[in-house]
């Protein structure tokens, strides 16, 4: 059974931080790539950020130099520290996982639930 477990969203103001955490757990076979994306009303799902098994991330261009994506290999855990957030960040973050779970055919995308993040004074 796949399950992604988010949690760290929020309200905060502008200028603020937040960190998102993302579990992941079950029969986990392999996990590649973890990232977060997110939608805000009205808009598509877009990714945020997202980082490979060995480490590298990739950002997206209205979020470098704010966010930082890590991963914890031993723990399948991938987070998102949030620094200076700004109003146009606002959305629900999903987690995403590229991997494969045991009983499941091969290596598959997984989502979380979602979390909401609100950046508003």
């Amino acid at each position: 059974q796949v399950q992604l477990v988010e949690s760290g969203g929020g309200l905060v103001q502008p200028g603020g931080s937040l960190r998102l955490s993302c579990a992941a757990s079950g029969s986990i076979f392999s996990i590649n790539a973890m990232g977060w994306y997110r939608q805000a009303p009205g808009k598509q799902r877009e990714l945020v950020a997202s980082i490979a098994n060995s480490g590298s991330p990739d950002y997206a261009d209205a979020v470098k130099g704010r966010f930082t994506i890590s991963r914890d290999n031993a723990n399948n855990t991938v987070y998102l520290q949030m620094n200076g957030l700004k109003t146009e960040d606002t959305a629900v973050y999903y987690c995403h996982v590229y991997g494969h779970w045991l009983g499941s055919w091969g290596f598959q995308n997984y989502w979380g639930q979602g979390t909401q993040v609100t950046v508003s004074s």
